[in-house]
């Protein structure tokens, strides 16, 4: 159950591993003796000779023109329900390992920006949810600036998911739910983490987490006063599918204020609320 009302998927816990390996070269080889110029930085190449990886080179392609995402082919014109269909099908791409992995930027009060990676848990009519430590940087800017966006980007099927909107603590009821559906494990963790605090060495964390496995031996872990969940509920929701020749397709919906006027033959109504158009790439 949530804050708002109406029906909420609960995205579970995923896990996976992933091997790297990483081909060791002398930093001169990989960098070059010399800085490039200003030109060469910008352009995110180097002016040196020999091997390197040239970023600026770096392409690959997206769908053709007739893999356009057009207007036709939205499944609803409730964008909650269009993002629920999107997401679905990122769900069962073998090749999307996580796809309730997002990308949740936050600000400052006086405009400085920050950006991290962690996992949706829950949508709904109401918008977002995430949980998270309320003293973390996330937590300390969501309490003087309650605005966000977040992004998915599910790079299989060449789309990404953009939405803004304002953020706010779930009910404490909720929050104690999801907690104790975790993992025990994830639950002393939290009690563990002042999340963003400094801490010696990975050495404490270990120490810490040995004597709370004692503490709570045979009993329940109980929630931290510092942790818990919020919800953003979206103001601009845009769908995004790449073209390889670039020329790829944005479908905003935005939710109508009572004073704004839309103009019929570019922005269209759409459910409640939102209005939905399309955006030059």
């Amino acid at each position: 159950g949530g804050g708002g009302g109406g029906m909420w998927r609960r995205v579970t816990d995923t896990s996976f591993s992933v091997a790297v390996t990483f081909t060791r070269r002398a930093a001169h080889s990989l960098l070059g003796d010399r800085r490039p110029g200003p030109a060469a930085r910008a352009a995110g190449m180097s002016s040196t000779p020999g091997p390197s990886l040239d970023v600026a080179a770096m392409r690959k392609s997206y769908k053709c023109d007739q893999d356009a995402f057009e207007e036709n082919h939205l499944v609803s014109l409730d964008p909650m329900k269009q993002f629920g269909d999107w997401f679905e099908e990122a769900t069962k791409c073998p090749s999307i390992l996580e796809a309730n992995a997002m990308c949740l930027a936050t600000c400052t009060r006086d405009g400085k920006p920050s950006a991290r990676m962690l996992l949706l848990k829950g949508f709904g009519p109401d918008g977002f949810r995430f949980f998270t430590n309320h003293e973390s940087r996330k937590g300390r800017e969501l309490e003087t600036n309650p605005f966000a966006a977040i992004v998915f980007y599910w790079e299989p099927l060449n789309r990404q998911v953009r939405i803004e909107g304002r953020v706010a603590k779930l009910p404490r009821k909720d929050s104690e739910e999801y907690f104790h559906s975790r993992p025990r494990s994830s639950q002393i963790g939290a009690v563990i983490s002042h999340q963003s605090s400094v801490i010696p060495n990975r050495a404490f964390l270990r120490k810490k987490n040995a004597e709370m496995e004692e503490v709570y031996k045979g009993q329940d872990v109980p929630i931290p006063d510092y942790w818990g969940g919020y919800v953003l509920e979206p103001e601009t929701m845009e769908f995004w599918q790449g073209q390889t020749n670039r020329l790829h397709d944005r479908i905003v919906f935005q939710r109508q204020g009572q004073t704004q006027v839309p103009d019929s033959t570019l922005v269209h109504p759409a459910q409640g609320t939102w209005v939905y158009k399309r955006l030059s790439p």
